[in-house]
């Protein structure tokens, strides 16, 4: 069931949100070659909870850190560590969801570490206008979750010849972590379609590889997904919030 909000509600993952962009953004000057991924989630971490919230990651159905470093050929749910050590080239998607009097928002960004490829430079700008595409199919009269998914899986695939992930989509948010609606990045019939309407707060997250959409699961940790081809993969995320005034963004600001 979706699960509506009303104005004060919003106004409250909002609150959220603000945390979540400030702490982003402050990982700019964090991230750079020599740093560790555990370095990144410590300032994550002490950052949240300095600000008096809390990282919703932290736990979540058993997930040991406050936020996801996914680096490289991972697509998502990459695990923190000492050992993983950013070198020049890389790219890590870093995810984070913040809890601040029991409202949550979920933001998802992709830094380049010092100097990147061309090719990989170019699907990061592309799956980042691909998020702002979803986000303005949103507000078209009468939207449904398909027009999102669809203008995403244009602009990556059909425009870009990327692939489009499947097996993982962004959600309903807020009051939880994880809520109804799926938000996929591509259209199929299988996946409900319903109309965007007030109330409503969805993460859409397009998850966008260079080579193929398919990916494998860590049988190792449970948790890290990697494209299956081993080739680069983006991660760009907002919460927004359908509003009786249009859509508004609630993590970027």
């Amino acid at each position: 069931m979706i699960q509506l909000k009303n104005a004060e509600e919003i106004a409250k993952i909002k609150k959220s949100g603000r945390i979540l962009y400030d702490c982003l953004m402050s990982l700019e000057d964090v991230i750079k070659p020599g740093v560790s991924t555990w370095d990144i989630d410590r300032h994550a971490h002490e950052f949240i909870v300095r600000h008096h919230a809390y990282p919703s990651c932290l736990g979540y159905c058993g997930y040991p850190n406050a936020t996801c470093t996914s680096v490289n050929d991972v697509v998502i749910h990459g695990i923190p560590s000492k050992h993983q050590i950013l070198k020049e080239g890389d790219i890590i998607s870093v995810d984070i969801c913040v809890t601040l009097d029991g409202f949550v928002s979920d933001s998802t960004r992709t830094y380049e570490v010092g100097k990147v490829s061309d090719e990989v430079h170019r699907l990061n700008v592309v799956t980042r206008e691909s998020l702002y595409l979803g986000i303005e199919a949103a507000k078209k009269k009468n939207a449904r979750i398909s027009d999102i998914a669809s203008a995403v899986f244009k602009h990556c695939f059909s425009e870009n010849g990327y692939g489009v992930i499947r097996d993982y989509t962004g959600h309903g948010v807020g009051f939880d972590l994880h809520e109804e609606p799926e938000v996929p990045n591509y259209v199929s019939p299988m996946i409900p379609n319903p109309r965007l309407k007030p109330g409503m707060v969805i993460a859409i997250e397009p998850m966008v590889a260079l080579g193929t959409w398919k990916i494998k699961e860590s049988k190792t940790d449970g948790w890290t997904v990697r494209t299956a081809d081993g080739k680069s993969a983006c991660h760009w995320e907002h919460t927004i919030a359908i509003t009786d005034n249009g859509v508004e963004i609630l993590t970027e600001f």
